[in-house]
């Protein structure tokens, strides 16, 4: 059951939105995540897992830029999420953005998803 957005902020370069899907948070990031606008991010996805959102999927689609503050963001969530019985679930991710992944391996860790209607189906 899809609840519609139930919340949405952005600071500078980055907006996230957040909408429910059944169990999931939807957590769509859209803009550029780096250090200045890293904390906008934190604080929604910790905010979906203190709501009882355990299972977070992350739409990519229009994340545009991401630095190693962003990725460290995710790998928190997903400590997190995971303390609760859930995870991180990433979709859509543009290329410049899965290449911060290969880079340093962090692909290993989430689980990573083509689109996100396969994202919400795992």
């Amino acid at each position: 059951m899809d609840r519609g957005t139930v919340g949405s902020a952005s600071r500078g370069r980055l907006h996230v939105e957040i909408r429910h899907h059944g169990a999931s948070a939807v957590v769509t990031v859209a803009g550029e995540l780096d250090h200045h606008t890293a904390e906008l991010l934190r604080e929604s996805l910790e905010g979906c897992v203190d709501d009882g959102y355990a299972r977070l999927v992350v739409d990519c689609s229009r994340l545009e830029f991401m630095d190693s503050t962003g990725l460290n963001v995710l790998l928190g969530a997903r400590l997190k999420a995971e303390a609760e019985g859930g995870g991180v679930h990433l979709a859509e991710m543009q290329p410049v953005v899965a290449r911060v992944f290969e880079i340093t391996g962090a692909e290993a860790v989430f689980t990573v998803h083509d689109s996100l209607d396969a994202a919400l189906a795992d």
